[in-house]
């Protein structure tokens, strides 16, 4: 008979020493204490620690452990603001700095700034409100010189020039935004982009140096067109039951509901089905606005079958 492989072969595991109920009831305290160290070290307008930010809106939580954050008097963050673990912020080139009378990092209410990432305003950096970052994005106004070959460029004087993210922008991943950049209102800056000078509203960006590979204007549309449709966001009034019921149904009732749609889109019904089935769906109560009204359609069929 022909040897077993080696990779074939019984694996007899070896004891593991965390598997007793000593070893489990030191992991879940160990998780247990991290969760309150978290939960207490993290930084909000109620309880901001040792920070002392220009401003700390309402709602808005710094994430414990924080990166280095230093220049808060000149540091004002917007209401119900997410910053992650590890998030850097820092106002001037070092802390403990006079930098006059006007904030320096401005940032609006309901961004979000991912784990890791730097948002570092030596000069201005301004970020518009409701922006999302992904985690380790990199934002400067500071870029370093090497005008003298003589001199080594770290010891060089740097360049500082604003940087200004307008509202409702989504910044990928390791994205770098560098010193004078000027983002337009909701850009998509994709993942790793490296962005300089100026990008228009409502424009995606990718590549390093980032480049414009689609744009929105009122005449014209997305340019070049999206190739999937748009989401269909929940209409309003649906409950959490009902999006249930809606998952657990079969390709016959979809089938069935897909033939309420087109009933309604040809009567004109907008958001109502046909009286006898409206009738039948009010135990259900009003219909969903929006035109959907997954509610009235599911408690006819219900009515129906």
């Amino acid at each position: 008979m022909a040897p077993v492989p080696a990779e074939y072969r019984e694996v007899v595991p070896k004891q593991n020493t965390f598997s007793s109920w000593r070893g489990r009831l030191a992991q879940r305290a160990v998780h247990g204490a991290w969760a309150w160290v978290q939960r207490t070290g993290s930084v909000t307008a109620e309880r901001p620690g040792r920070f002392r930010f220009g401003s700390l809106g309402t709602g808005t939580r710094l994430a414990f452990p924080l990166g280095t954050v230093f220049g808060e008097p000149w540091i004002h963050l917007g209401a119900h603001c997410i910053v992650g673990e590890q998030v850097t912020l820092t106002a001037g080139l070092m802390p403990d700095l006079d930098l006059g009378p006007d904030p320096i990092l401005r940032i609006g209410d309901g961004v979000v700034l991912g784990r890791g990432s730097h948002v570092i305003a030596d000069t201005t950096v301004t970020i518009g409100s409701d922006c999302y970052f992904g985690p380790y994005v990199y934002v400067t106004s500071t870029n370093h010189s090497y005008d003298d070959p003589h001199q080594p460029i770290g010891k060089q004087w740097p360049r500082m020039e604003p940087v200004e993210i307008g509202s409702g922008c989504w910044i990928g991943t390791g994205a770098v935004i560098l010193p004078g950049a000027r983002i337009g209102r909701n850009v998509v800056v994709a993942a790793g982009a490296v962005v300089r000078g100026e990008v228009p509203d409502h424009a995606v960006v990718a590549g390093a140096p980032a480049k414009v590979v689609r744009r929105w204007t009122p005449a014209e549309g997305w340019q070049p067109p999206l190739r999937t449709p748009a989401p269909v966001p929940i209409p309003d009034g649906v409950t959490p039951e009902q999006l249930v019921a809606l998952s657990d149904l079969d390709d016959a009732t979809v089938a069935r509901l897909a033939e309420l749609d087109e009933d309604e889109s040809e009567n004109g019904a907008e958001g109502q089905v046909e009286e006898g089935a409206g009738t039948r769906a009010r135990s259900l109560g009003p219909a969903a606005p929006g035109g959907g009204a997954p509610a009235t359609r599911l408690a006819a069929l219900d009515s129906d079958g």
